[in-house]
């Protein structure tokens, strides 16, 4: 039996655009209401999820910086498996490198996020990966289709799904997830189900037990419909 929801939000709760569904939101309401525990999961930073939890009705537990932080609850102690300090110094040798083409790298939040690093995608995330390597650094570069980020390797969503099922008492067994980009497929393998919505690119719908056939928020309505049949989502 399902006991909770693991959703992505770019592309997975939203519209292309980054809008919100305003049916997601509903169903997510829906699924809170009935005592069904919902994580909102993300690459983004922790106040940018504390007020996005605030607005559509979750209790705040959340995955941010793409497992880079994990929280139980508004109130519960901020984990933090990621190691900032390594990414900022690869992060720096990027920089260098693509200044020296003329190319300049725009940070985005640094100065709230705790784990990782996170840029703007106007360069080629498989080149950002061979000077990662040729420098040594023990750092991951992950393409969210929305940014690239800097990360530790071996931490991921699907890390901090398994963490925070623990943490909320729970098998990982129990929950689902959902998602739609390349960062999601470790949450997807992790979780006892998991849902790609139909914009997702092929290594994450492989890494899927199922895929929507609506895209992006559609698709989350879509799949929360169909696995919790028993409650009234409209």
């Amino acid at each position: 039996m399902l006991k909770a929801l693991v959703t992505d939000v770019d592309g997975t709760i939203t519209d292309r655009r980054r809008r919100i569904n305003t049916a997601a939101v509903e169903a997510v309401r829906t699924l809170v209401d009935a005592g069904i525990e919902v994580v909102l999961a993300s690459g983004n930073t922790v106040c940018f999820m504390d007020g996005l939890c605030k607005m559509v009705g979750t209790d705040g537990t959340i995955i941010g910086e793409n497992g880079g932080v994990y929280r139980r609850g508004f109130s519960g102690t901020l984990r933090i498996p990621g190691d900032k300090n390594a990414c900022l110094a690869a992060f720096e040798v990027l920089k260098d490198y693509f200044a020296g083409r003329g190319i300049e790298l725009e940070l985005y939040s640094a100065q709230y996020r705790f784990a990782d690093v996170a840029f703007a995608r106007n360069i080629d995330p498989d080149e950002a990966r061979a000077v990662i390597r040729d420098h040594d650094f023990s750092v991951q570069v992950l393409d969210t289709g929305f940014a690239i980020h800097l990360q530790t390797p071996g931490v991921n969503k699907g890390t901090a799904l398994v963490e925070l099922a623990r943490e909320m008492g729970l098998s990982p067994s129990e929950m689902m997830a959902i998602g739609d980009s390349e960062n999601d497929t470790e949450m997807l393998e992790a979780a006892g189900f998991g849902v790609a919505v139909a914009n997702a690119p092929a290594r994450t719908r492989s890494a899927a037990d199922r895929v929507t056939e609506e895209a992006y928020g559609d698709g989350f309505v879509e799949a929360v419909k169909k696995y919790f049949d028993d409650l009234e989502v409209r």
